[in-house]
């Protein structure tokens, strides 16, 4: 099991003055002498720089406290996650899966060694705790490929220590500038010594980000977020981490609803298979995650009951439901997101951002194109909230438009999304309105469902004699809830429609 690593840490340029005293840092009752440790460490990516262009980072290291594999993912500025695994020849099999959704069919090789010497200070406070780790390192990078150039340089690090508090990196870069130490202009040791050790003729200028001006240029905008997002999210996915499942899931949506409400703007003969492909991806991530949802729902509407309301082992029969299908489900998960078919839908989507099928409208004033695109989702919308109120009964009729209801709300959010740097308040007012909405109508829809597994799960427990009393009573609880809905609605939609302005 490869051990994690939440890394929050700056870095400052240095010279031969070397770390300044850092006694007087708020907080910090001694600083001890950690002495020097050499360090040698080989860099791993794609002969393009995949991982580089993504901010992450894949080394084999020897030396120090923390010998073996150390894959570093960012989170957000100056936060990386480090994934480690034990030394060994080749790349970890593990870490090579946290990066495939960059690397895909490119194969690893070393870019750039790095070779430092390391001379450490703790911070530490009156209990003796650790609070930061500042190093001093020196720095000599030889480039792997291109030629193989070199370079030197200095650089101090700080490192939060675990658990630590954020605010103390203030602290203490309050006290290095104060020094005339400046932080620097490299994210990382290896985004430096790929810069510099590059030769000049092949360096790439990375061009100044424009305005959206067009349409399609604020359509791509969105679009080319939602890849990224897929692409991010995968090691997360891979690692089960916390709702990671549910937010590819929803960039997956946002993609295929992008591509319909704005078929004036990217041609649907191009992205209409790319939808399908995003789909299936969908279905396949959504599998244990709709069974988690009515568990919670299950569990949730059971636990409000009375003690005298519950009869026969409906736990025990929830549990099992619960249960099935989950065996395996990781590996199953993992498989998918190492296949043929997944890899090359990405592959799909950079290509698409690359190169996207932009019809004449792309080319239109962003609030005359988004905003009639919008304004069709919208009334797709409303036509089926009217048809619904319309129904005169509830049952099945009344649920199927409110479902379908449902479906389009959601892709007028995320049309809205879209719109919202181009026709700014309106859209996003827009947008707000139809989370909640699809909120309110998600509610419905999953007492619907719950209805229809509780009648399931009561014809078994009927069929091996235990008793059904507490599903029926279940069961109507969720048919009040469903018509609480319905009895909201009609006010919500006034609401919905008196704001609507786009």
């Amino acid at each position: 099991m490869a051990d994690t690593k939440r890394e929050i840490e700056r870095k400052y340029e240095s010279d031969e003055s070397g770390l300044p005293d850092l006694t007087g840092v708020a907080g910090v009752k001694t600083v001890i002498d950690k002495g020097v440790a050499s360090l040698d460490a080989v860099y791993y990516d794609t002969a393009d720089e995949r991982l580089a262009a993504a901010s992450i980072t894949l080394r084999r290291r020897t030396g120090g406290s923390d010998a073996g594999w150390h894959l570093k993912l960012p989170v957000e500025p100056g936060v990386r996650d480090e994934i480690r695994e034990p030394l060994s020849d080749t790349v970890p099999r593990t870490l090579a899966g946290l990066v495939r959704s960059r690397v895909r069919e490119a194969e690893l090789v070393p870019v750039v060694r790095l070779r430092s010497d390391r001379d450490v200070r703790h911070l530490v406070d009156a209990q003796g705790t650790l609070l930061a780790e500042v190093s001093v390192d020196a720095v000599h990078a030889e480039r792997l490929t291109d030629g193989g150039g070199t370079a030197q340089w200095t650089e101090i690090e700080v490192e939060l220590a675990d658990d630590g508090d954020p605010a103390f990196l203030d602290k203490v870069e309050k006290r290095l500038r104060k020094a005339g130490v400046r932080p620097s202009t490299s994210a990382s040791k290896l985004a430096r010594a790929l810069r510099e050790t590059t030769p000049k003729k092949k360096r790439r200028k990375t061009p100044a980000p424009q305005e959206p001006a067009t349409a399609g240029d604020h359509i791509l905008v969105y679009v080319r977020a939602q890849r990224d997002a897929i692409l991010e999210l995968d090691p997360a996915v891979r690692q089960d981490a916390y709702d990671s499942v549910h937010r590819m899931r929803v960039a997956t949506r946002r993609l295929r609803s992008t591509f319909r409400s704005y078929g004036k703007v990217l041609d649907r003969t191009v992205t209409d298979p790319i939808g399908e492909e995003l789909k299936w991806l969908a279905s396949e991530l959504g599998v244990d995650r709709d069974r988690e949802v009515m568990t919670e729902r299950l569990t949730s509407v059971l636990a409000e009951l009375p003690r005298t309301l519950v009869s026969g082992p409906i736990r025990t029969r929830m549990r099992t439901w619960a249960g099935a299908r989950r065996g395996g489900s990781r590996r199953r998960l993992i498989g998918v997101l190492d296949s043929k078919r997944y890899l090359a839908l990405l592959d799909t989507l950079d290509a698409l951002v690359a190169e996207p099928p932009l019809l004449p409208d792309a080319a239109g004033k962003p609030a005359k194109v988004i905003g009639k695109a919008v304004r069709k989702d919208l009334g797709k919308v409303s036509a089926l909230v009217e048809q619904a109120l319309a129904t005169a009964e509830p049952g099945t009729d009344r649920d199927l438009a409110l479902h379908e209801a449902r479906k389009k709300a959601k892709r007028t959010r995320y049309a809205a999304e879209a719109a919202t740097p181009a026709l700014g308040d309106p859209a996003r007012t827009l947008a707000k309105s139809m989370k909640s909405l699809t909120s309110l109508l998600g509610d419905h829809q999953d007492s619907v469902m719950v209805r229809l597994t509780l009648r399931e799960l009561s014809a078994v427990a009927h069929a091996a004699g235990e008793s059904s009393f507490t599903y029926g009573v279940l069961y109507g609880r969720e048919e009040q809830r469903a018509a609480g809905v319905e009895a909201a609605l009609p006010e919500v939609w006034k609401g919905i429609v008196a704001e609507a302005s786009v």
